[in-house]
């Protein structure tokens, strides 16, 4: 099965087989979320019986019955007034102005010689100087006998009857006069006049026509105040709603016109095919796996491993969106919402430790989104944000609460860290709610919230080597399980070649700092170094850190025997490691870290024998180290071997050992494929010579 994914990987290539697999996930979700967004509907028609009683699926705004309310509470409104103070004075201007006129012809007239004045002139003069105020709106309007009457009357006694019409007309406009009580106001005034004696009776129907005049409204309607207090009016109206679960129609009931547009509103008519609620639902499927493929394309990881990666993170996403299902499914049977059962920090815990804490993080926002639309149990305008927010807090704090490094015990500690939260959300959900809750639904809340995060352990605890098992993965807890000394085969090397391990702990130690130091994996390193040299359990006693009080037995062999034996510890120690079901990481570094080196002590003895013997039956069958991990083993190996066999080892020595070794490595192009770089293996010389120097160092020598 593992050839004929590697041959399909090998045929379509990359970009194909990631993009197919991101397809196929944006399917996935599009598939779990799309009946979610789809309500039921009803084989109605207008005017005609129900044949059942249906329910609203959702909660929606009824826009018409919404206007209504808003252009009823706007039609109460009572209008806002603007006094307008200064028109008193302008009133009492335009009778001084009139008088001005009558007192202008009277003057005129005096100046001229004739005897007697002509009246007609001078009446006709003063209407043309009156036209103005005939024209205006409620003109004035006086008869020539009036304007007769005003002419004739000595100019003292027409002063007199200007200063009584100006003082009434000025207290009656310095009290507020609306529209509607202007004919009031002008009959006042004129009984008023009627009555006030200082005005001749020749000339009182011009003085009450010059006051009903001059009587206008001076407390207007303020229409832009009246119009913003009706808008206001009018945003305070709450929206009204058709609620979720509202009876529309009875069984048995008329569909009539407003029924069957509720029903429109609500979408549950089988004449309706809304496309929008799908197309918001794909471009969310694409924006999701838009960012699932950014996340992959900057991954550092080889190609394959980021496809592993994909794989990974599309099961975690399905797996949870089919629990959420199952929730979803059931929910209807409970009064309480219980949605918060869900294992909210499952997938952001898995995915942190398969693969890594950005792929974490995308998950559980997806999750989290995904349950907005999913478990959706009130109204909600396109997510329920109570539960997203629930799952987005848990899991994050899952994510942030474990280290890719962390054993079994670690994950369930972590896992009441989430109860936690989740509990402390579940708090936030109960005080800001607008709902009142019993005793019995807050119990059900807390203990919902603490089963969430337990359940996110356990789950991931379980599900971890089944991941691991059908994936291939090498994942942190499973390298920190291969580390214990109880492990069958290390317990096997102890035992049969004690040597063996002791130089493996070394050789671990000299690589896991300095794989740390460049930025590789040093627990992947360490562990493998504790497995590196297991094929030495086949023979110990023809390895040299095992043969302690016993004669050397390549000195009794031939160099080509003693060569065979010892090219061979790396293809039996990767032959052992496959057959106890090794992950291949571990299995490599087994058969890859002597690279294709020469095996120098027995080609020089050789060579001594017969100086044409071929180079290249000396050397190991490699292949070369193929990642940075197996390239610093390398070096390790070699250094740790090398440093044991000298006897009195300073600084300076080790250094130049070091230097040696690798420089030997690199000529001999034993890192031309492992990626280690000029720049790296200067951090891993530097960081091996101190690593040696704290433990060769310069003891002091007691007495005896």
């Amino acid at each position: 099965m593992r050839q004929r994914a590697k041959r399909l990987y090998e045929k379509a290539g990359f970009k194909v087989i990631a993009s197919g697999t991101i397809f196929l996930l944006g399917v996935t979700i599009y598939a779990f979320l799309y009946p979610s967004i789809n309500s039921d509907t009803y084989d109605v028609q207008l005017f005609e019986l129900s044949d059942e009683t249906i329910r609203s699926a959702k909660t929606v705004e009824d826009p018409i019955k919404t206007q209504l309310e808003r252009d009823r509470i706007a039609a109460e409104i009572s209008p806002s007034f603007k006094f307008n103070d200064e028109l008193a004075r302008n009133q009492a201007a335009v009778i001084d102005s009139l008088f001005g006129y009558v007192l202008e012809v009277k003057n005129t007239a005096k100046g001229k010689k004739e005897k007697a004045p002509d009246m007609a002139s001078m009446v006709a003069s003063l209407r043309e100087n009156l036209r103005l105020m005939e024209t205006s709106d409620n003109g004035l309007r006086l008869a020539d006998d009036t304007l007769r009457n005003l002419l004739l009357l000595p100019e003292e006694r027409l002063q007199g009857v200007q200063k009584v019409l100006q003082d009434a007309v000025e207290n009656r406009l310095n009290e507020p006069v609306r529209e509607e009580a202007v004919l009031e106001v002008r009959n006042s005034i004129e009984q008023e006049l009627r009555e006030d004696e200082a005005i001749p009776a020749s000339v009182l129907e011009a003085a009450i026509a010059i006051a009903r005049f001059a009587i206008k409204p001076n407390e207007m309607v303020d229409e832009e105040l009246t119009n913003a207090q009706m808008e206001q009016a009018k945003a305070s109206v709450e929206p009204t709603r058709i609620l979720q679960g509202q009876v529309l129609v009875q069984e048995g009931q008329v569909v009539d016109r407003d029924v069957y547009r509720q029903l429109e509103l609500a979408g549950m008519t089988e004449q309706q095919q809304n496309l929008k609620p799908p197309a918001g639902l794909l471009l969310f499927a694409i924006i999701a796996m838009g960012l699932l493929w950014l996340i992959t394309k900057r991954s550092t990881a080889k190609e394959p491993e980021k496809i592993t990666a994909l794989l990974v993170t599309g099961s975690i996403i399905a797996i949870s969106l089919a629990l959420m299902k199952l929730i979803s499914i059931v929910s209807g049977n409970f009064e309480v919402v219980i949605a918060f059962l869900f294992p909210t920090a499952l997938a952001g815990m898995m995915t942190r430790s398969l693969i890594n804490e950005r792929y974490a993080v995308f998950v559980t926002f997806l999750i989290a989104a995904s349950a907005g639309i999913m478990l959706q149990a009130n109204y909600a305008g396109i997510l329920e944000m109570d539960v997203a927010l629930y799952i987005l807090f848990g899991g994050l704090a899952g994510i942030y609460m474990i280290e890719r490094d962390d054993r079994r015990a670690r994950l369930l500690q972590a896992s009441v860290g989430v109860a936690a939260v989740n509990m402390l959300y579940v708090g936030f959900y109960l005080l800001m709610g607008q709902s009142q809750y019993d005793w019995p639904e807050i119990g059900f809340y807390l203990a919902a919230a603490l089963v969430s995060g337990l359940i996110s352990g356990a789950l991931t605890i379980g599900l971890l080597p089944f991941f691991e098992s059908v994936f291939r993965m090498l994942s942190t807890m499973r390298l920190i399980e291969l580390s214990n000394p109880n492990h069958l085969l290390l317990k096997k090397i102890l035992m049969e070649t004690p040597g063996t391990y002791h130089h493996s702990v070394m050789v671990a130690n000299l690589a896991d700092a300095s794989c740390e130091a460049i930025g590789a994996n040093g627990l992947l390193a360490r562990v493998g170094c504790y497995y590196h040299d297991i094929g030495k359990t086949k023979m110990p006693q023809f390895f040299i850190e095992n043969q302690m009080n016993i004669r050397n037995p390549h000195d009794s062999i031939p160099p080509d025997t003693s060569r065979d034996i010892i090219l061979a510890h790396g293809r039996q120690g990767a032959e052992i490691l496959r057959k106890h079901k090794m992950p291949k990481e571990i299995v490599d570094i087994a058969a890859q870290h002597h690279g294709t080196g020469l095996l120098k002590f027995f080609y020089h003895k050789a060579k001594e024998k017969d100086p044409e013997v071929d180079e290249t039956l000396y050397r190991y069958a490699g292949p070369k180290p193929q990642t940075k991990e197996i390239g610093v083993i390398a070096i390790a190996d070699s250094v740790e071997a090398a440093v044991r066999s000298m006897k009195e080892p300073t600084s300076e020595k080790i250094k130049n050992l070091v230097d040696a070794i690798v420089e030997d490595k690199l000529k001999d192009g034993q890192f031309d494929e492992c990626d280690l770089t000029m720049k790296e293996l200067k951090t891993v010389k530097k960081v091996m010579c101190e690593t040696l120097n704290g433990t060769f160092h310069t003891r002091i020598e007691y007495p005896k």
